[in-house]
């Protein structure tokens, strides 16, 4: 009878971390707890929860406004840039143009939106913020900076500034591996 194989270790825990994975934390008891699971040392994990939680609170501040963080970065990216097409919009949020203009369909239904003829090529739309969609940015704005708040909370303001300070270097130094390269101007 052949033996099963075993499943190869996950050396970057071992290697990234080992006293981290294997951390405890009291259970609601206040007794030890199971330990942490080797995702907790990486950091592609990490992030993704993060921005789950990012998401929850955005949702709990802006819930009035029936808009996605995703919206509100498009609304703001017109906000600041003025007109722009599909590709720049996809370049200044860092997603691909099927999600922008998916985006855009569903701004543009509520009123927030306006789309023309770009008048040096005939073949893209220029993207603009309606008065109603300037007015719910706007509006919107205190809540969204709520969400950022409550999610850096824990953090002092020199953590808070030497995180985001190292989210944009690692934002700069990997962002040719993103599914849409990032304008970083």
């Amino acid at each position: 009878m052949k033996k099963p194989r075993r499943p190869p270790t996950d050396r970057s825990t071992t290697r990234i971390a080992p006293r981290r994975a294997a951390r405890t934390r009291a259970g609601p008891d206040g007794h030890a707890a199971e330990p942490r699971l080797p995702l907790w040392s990486r950091p592609g994990y990490l992030l993704r929860r993060l921005n789950q939680i990012h998401y929850a609170l955005f949702f709990e501040e802006c819930r009035q406004f029936n808009i996605t963080p995703v919206q509100y970065g498009l609304l703001t990216a017109l906000l600041v840039r003025g007109e722009l097409d599909q590709n720049s919009l996809a370049e200044e949020l860092g997603i691909d143009r099927t999600n922008v203009a998916d985006v855009i369909v569903r701004l543009a239904a509520r009123g927030l939106l306006k789309r023309m003829p770009n008048p040096l090529d005939r073949r893209a739309k220029l993207t603009s913020l309606t008065a109603r969609g300037r007015a719910l940015t706007a509006k919107a704005f205190a809540a969204m900076q709520r969400s950022q708040d409550r999610l850096l909370a824990p953090l002092s303001q020199v953590e808070r500034d030497r995180f985001m300070a190292t989210l944009v270097r690692l934002i700069e130094a990997n962002n040719a591996y993103g599914r849409t390269v990032l304008r970083m101007d």
